[in-house]
């Protein structure tokens, strides 16, 4: 039976957590704590070394979905957490003040690890804020090296985060097949 892992990575609050709660097969593994620093004025527990699910896909065949935590002073656990990943699932928060600044950040922070394998962008809470739009995610994603899917998501949503596995499935493998 084959195993994958894919990666969720992204800033504090942009939904990892509940993205991976969304699609897993399994109840997800958290390491959920009291957020104490400037954190908590966006969510009161934060993720401080990894979210864990599965999904279990046709044939027997297994995805591991591991959340990274979005603090960058937890970045240890990034490179531990990509050793032997697909691909980069990253989430963005569309009411952050700077949504760019944070792709920028997160694709330049896993960059090589995004260069070996494949990244899929996810954009959340576009219904708080539908601007900016994607067309601008798209332009500012290729400035720095990258052509991507991107697409609009509810983390609460299965069928919208299975849509940004599925993409990161297919660049991989156009021959996969999902139960969804």
């Amino acid at each position: 039976m084959a195993q994958h892992k894919i990666i969720f990575a992204g800033p504090v609050g942009a939904g990892k957590t509940t993205a991976i709660k969304s699609l897993s097969d399994i109840p997800v593994l958290t390491t959920d704590e009291e957020a104490t620093d400037m954190t908590k004025k966006r969510k009161p527990q934060t993720t401080v070394a990894m979210d864990y699910g599965l999904l279990k896909l046709d044939g027997g065949e297994r995805v591991h979905l591991y959340g990274t935590p979005g603090q960058e002073r937890f970045d240890f656990m990034w490179d531990i957490l990509t050793e032997g990943g697909l691909g980069l699932v990253l989430m963005l928060d569309n009411t952050r003040t700077n949504p760019f600044q944070d792709m920028s950040f997160y694709v330049n922070a896993f960059r090589e690890f995004i260069e070996k394998t494949q990244l899929v962008i996810g954009v959340t809470r576009m219904d708080e804020n539908p601007h900016p739009g994607l067309d601008r995610y798209r332009a500012h994603v290729e400035t720095l090296g990258f052509m991507v899917p991107i697409f609009e998501v509810d983390a609460r949503e299965k069928q919208d985060v299975s849509l940004l596995v599925q993409a990161l499935l297919f660049s991989i493998d156009p021959g996969v097949k999902t139960n969804e």
